[in-house]
């Protein structure tokens, strides 16, 4: 017998032992992304549901892409919009009586949001279908735009303005430009339709490769200034957001990270040992059950930290 055939046979099964050890590794921190189950997100304190906020007339009004309609959740009952206004049936103990109807009595909403649409569809809906409310009706608007301008048309056809997958920053600078300007349209065009006043909740765009920027993860193709573009949406967000004292931002962003394609990866500084699950349905662009109890949770705390927004008018006739 040859002397080398026992060496090349030991080296054949030790490089079959590391392709065993390496396949099940590769699948569990590379493909696997299980979803999870029971609660998602930020714990929502109880005390500031122990009385009534205001007796005005509130309109809780949706506006925007699939995230405010609901694509993804389990049921209707479930989006972050109906949860935000009452809770379903089958809610998490942690979160009985921590809804918008247990605190704000006069409570009603209608949800203009559309799935698949885009921040140019968003000013379209509003100045053609969102009417202008009576002056004693204060406006609580939820809103979640721009997402869909980053992401589509998914690398299938050369980028454009309102679905600039694929672009260059260079490409995409004047139509982030114009998301600004649009932004400021919608927000006054929201004020105008509340003469009684309203305060807007906007929530920024998560990422779903966990701010990796690898499209691949998320099979979709390339996107080299993915990253940078995905960036600069949000900044303009925020900076518009900033420029009025009755606009908040909800950070989807921040709340998501740990919870896109690289949830099991542990050595990443997003991993989230507590819930190391995948919060996103499956289209990538829309959040799962979990990831709407998620949104909701994060609105909802926002809301209540700027809840004494909600009742100016309210002092007023009081003290009359």
């Amino acid at each position: 017998m040859n002397a080398s055939q026992p060496k090349s046979r030991r080296w054949i099964l030790l490089l079959g032992a590391i392709v065993l050890l390496l396949v099940p590794a590769y699948i569990q921190f590379f493909l696997r992304r299980p979803i999870g189950e029971g609660p998602a997100g930020p714990a929502v304190e109880s005390s500031a549901f122990n009385e009534t906020w205001t007796d005005r007339e509130i309109m809780l009004l949706g506006l925007g892409d699939s995230v405010t309609r609901g694509l993804g959740a389990a049921s209707k009952s479930h989006s972050y919009f109906e949860r935000l206004k009452n809770n379903p049936g089958d809610e998490f103990e942690d979160m009985q009586g921590k809804c918008l109807s247990a605190v704000l009595p006069n409570l009603t909403s209608e949800n203009f949001a559309v799935s698949g649409s885009t921040s140019i569809d968003h000013l379209n809906t509003l100045e053609a279908q969102v009417p202008t409310y009576p002056d004693d009706v204060f406006g609580l608007v939820v809103m979640t735009t721009g997402g869909n301008d980053l992401i589509h048309s998914y690398g299938r056809r050369p980028p454009e303005e309102g679905a600039m997958y694929g672009a260059t920053l260079e490409q995409a600078e004047p139509w982030i430009a114009n998301f600004e300007t649009r932004l400021e349209t919608i927000l006054h065009g929201i004020e105008a339709r509340f003469p009684g006043g309203c305060v807007i909740y906007l929530g920024d765009i998560y990422d779903p490769t966990d701010s990796v920027g690898d499209a691949p993860s998320i099979f979709l193709p390339d996107w080299p200034d993915g990253l940078v573009i995905h960036a600069k949406y949000n900044e303009t967000i925020r900076r518009v957001a900033s420029r009025r004292e009755n606009v908040h931002v909800v950070d989807l962003y921040q709340t998501f990270l740990g919870h896109g394609s690289h949830c099991r990866q542990f050595w990443r500084s997003t991993y989230d040992p507590a819930d190391p699950h995948y919060w996103f349905y499956d289209n990538i662009e829309d959040p799962n059950d979990r990831g709407y109890d998620a949104i909701r949770r994060v609105f909802l705390n926002r809301i209540v930290e700027t809840r004494a927004q909600l009742a100016p008018r309210q002092i007023d006739r009081d003290s009359g």
